[in-house]
């Protein structure tokens, strides 16, 4: 059975605009703003057919909910459930940062390290981990989720917290190491997440998109750390429509893949860029030139390490073509591509070695306030993402790069924190909030 997950986190509330910590409590409502920004997300959505709304029922939430009911013209009623209640943080909901700072110090330390270790006291004098219960509570709200829609294929939407919607896509990627702090949702962003499910055991899950904030304006999320990366994978090429495998043979963007990089340059066109860098084969080199149409003056630098993978015997073929030769491989690679070793090819994990290497060398290459597009084909991405996301290479099935899309990571200001994908797999540019990019191999 596959699941379409469509998560929306409320709109801006008035706690939100005053720099408060909101929690579990129910005195924060919508703003003005967020009214907004609930009637784009729901006009983004409005073509989307929805079979089942989950809502949080704290105010903030349950009136973003309604909003988007509206405009999505839709006779469903949501079911509001506790178990997407926002973490629940004690003492802490209603002050400001600052005044958590004062009084709990140490608690903050902690918060801003590893949330998942914090303990808070009760005004009872009881002690709770409040990250903790809130991927109990995920996991168990997915549990019921998984139960109540098994049998047919639906898409479901769900609108809720920042953390409580964090907590729910980290249980579906089996709860990276310090995954809390590896993700942002912004009010009103839309993460789509598929899934392919038996039971809750038995399950693929495929990261569509994270935080897309496209139907907002800025279109991307704003730079909250001092240097950023947005990361794009090259257009389509004639190889990608027909599902070809490419790998390491040097096929140029077609038509339709130079128009995407278009898209993804107008999309772009406002983010000011100080240094771009691209695999050296043509298609992400000309996709990096297309983009930079927007931004004069800035040299593209060729990095052999960010090719694509090198599919050896495959290259060139059709699926259908390696399943003659190669059913087991090929089975296999869909399955554990970890295990697979290309014929006369690479395996993913030297490929996840050196796409590491050559991003890393990126990232040391940055200065602070600077920003650099980087562009680089879908395996290669793939496994810079599941670094970052504090996933395995052979993870790469969980993360979806469609051609032209467009996926932005902060770099962390903190030694020992991890970098944050600030959005993942936006292509909003290349038609709408679904990715309707070629399905293509690799």
């Amino acid at each position: 059975m596959t699941l379409r997950l469509i998560f929306v986190r409320h709109g801006l509330s008035s706690f939100n605009k005053e720099g408060r910590i909101q929690g579990r409590n129910d005195l924060s409502t919508l703003t003005r703003e967020g009214q907004l920004q609930a009637e784009a997300a729901g006009k983004t959505i409005s073509s989307i057919p929805i079979d089942a709304i989950y809502s949080s029922p704290l105010q903030r939430a349950s009136e973003t909910t309604k909003i988007i009911i509206k405009q999505h013209q839709s006779e469903l009623q949501a079911t509001y459930t506790d178990e997407l209640l926002e973490v629940d943080l004690g003492p802490w909901s209603g002050l400001t940062k600052n005044e958590i700072k004062n009084q709990f110090p140490e608690e903050l330390s902690i918060w801003q390290k590893e949330p998942k270790e914090l303990t808070i006291n009760r005004d009872d004098g009881s002690k709770f981990q409040p990250i903790k219960e809130l991927l109990s509570q995920a996991e168990n709200f997915l549990k019921s989720l998984f139960d109540a829609h098994s049998g047919s294929n639906k898409t479901i939407l769900i609108v809720a917290h920042n953390a409580i919607l964090r907590c729910l896509i980290l249980k579906l990627i089996n709860e990276p190491s310090k995954g809390f702090r590896r993700l942002k949702l912004d009010n009103t962003s839309i993460s789509i997440c598929n899934i392919n499910f038996n039971d809750w055991k038995d399950r693929q899950v495929q990261i569509q998109c994270l935080n897309n904030v496209a139907h907002l304006n800025p279109t991307i999320p704003k730079k909250r750390s001092k240097k950023r990366i947005i990361l794009v994978r090259h257009g389509e090429t004639d190889w990608n429509k027909q599902g070809r495998f490419q790998g390491q043979i040097d096929i140029p963007l077609n038509k339709n893949g130079k128009s995407q990089a278009k898209a993804a340059g107008e999309f772009l066109k406002t983010n000011i860029l100080q240094k771009a860098f691209s695999s050296s084969l043509s298609r992400p080199k000309e996709t990096a030139q297309i983009i930079l149409n927007e931004h004069p003056g800035i040299e593209i630098s060729l990095k052999d390490n960010l090719i694509e993978i090198g599919h050896g015997k495959w290259e060139g073929k059709l699926e259908s073509e390696i399943k003659t030769d190669w059913p087991d491989l090929l089975q296999t690679w869909k399955i554990s591509p970890e295990k697979v070793q290309m014929p006369e090819g690479e395996n993913i994990k030297e490929v996840s070695t050196r796409s590491i290497t050559g991003w890393n060398e990126i990232c040391q290459d940055l200065k602070n306030d600077e920003t650099a597009l980087v562009v680089a084909h879908d395996a290669v991405n793939k496994t810079i993402l599941c670094h970052l996301l504090g996933l395995m290479p052979s993870n790469i099935w969980m993360i979806k790069q469609g051609n032209g899309g467009v996926t932005v990571i902060d770099l962390s200001d903190n030694e020992g924190q991890p970098d944050q994908i600030t959005c993942l797999n936006i292509t909003s540019h290349l038609g709408g909030i679904i990715d309707s990019t070629a399905a293509g191999a690799l």
